[in-house]
């Protein structure tokens, strides 16, 4: 009887053992991006939700969208630390200040410079109502103001001041980071895109410090991800 009381309880730690490792494999798997979608974001999606709700500190149960120092990092270094994209990629980017108590942003990175083209835009909803801030950036090689033009490009989305203050958190931006099309670049800069596997050993991490809001595994409100375009052919 002993024995047969002891063979039960392995059977029974074995099974609970196995559904364990599959609840871990299931949520796993639902944290995955699906094969098949790519990530399409309208400009209202990405102010309205993913910008709006990464200031708030609210989580997404998909993180889509790296938080990363992006200008410790030359543009073509950017694709391989992006979440996803094949064409254009996405960061939650911290403002760092040029001088302690300015209002310019420090665009400068190892190998060139961000300069911003025109004035910004503002981001509205399909009510009219204004929810953001846009600007365009271009990228140069080399030192202000003898840089040379790059065919990279980067948008820069962000809130209205008074929000960013009503929510008394420290100020965060949403780039799109992408080339333009039919331009050729200075013979000097690298031609080839780095790809994720080969950025692994060498990308310089960054850890955002606790004042910015995290993300995580949660659930939407609405239980589905904006933006997701289903493009399987």
């Amino acid at each position: 009887m002993a024995i047969a009381a002891a063979s039960m309880s392995n059977n029974n730690n074995s099974n609970n053992n196995n559904t364990n490792k599959d609840d871990d494999d299931d949520h796993h798997e639902q944290d995955m991006v699906m094969p098949g979608f790519r990530f399409h974001p309208t400009e209202e999606e990405l102010v309205e939700f993913y910008l709006r709700r990464k200031v708030e500190g609210k989580r997404f149960n998909v993180e889509l969208i790296t938080f990363l120092d992006l200008y410790r990092y030359d543009p073509w270094e950017l694709p391989a630390l992006a979440a996803i994209g094949e064409k254009e990629w996405f960061f939650y980017v911290p403002r760092d200040r040029k001088y302690r108590n300015g209002d310019r942003p420090n665009r400068v990175t190892t190998s060139g410079y961000w300069k911003a083209t025109g004035a910004d835009r503002m981001i509205r909803s399909e009510s009219s109502r204004s929810i953001g801030l846009k600007k365009t950036l271009v990228f140069y090689s080399g030192k202000a103001p003898k840089g040379i033009r790059t065919s990279w490009i980067m948008n820069e989305y962000r809130l209205p001041q008074h929000e960013t203050e009503r929510y008394q958190k420290a100020e965060i931006s949403l780039c799109r980071v992408y080339k333009r099309a039919g331009v050729e670049d200075h013979p000097s800069l690298p031609r080839s895109l780095p790809t994720r596997a080969s950025s692994s050993s060498s990308s310089r991490s960054f850890t955002p410090s606790n004042k910015y809001p995290q993300g995580g595994s949660s659930t939407f409100s609405n239980g589905e991800v904006p933006n997701f375009r289903n493009s399987v052919s």
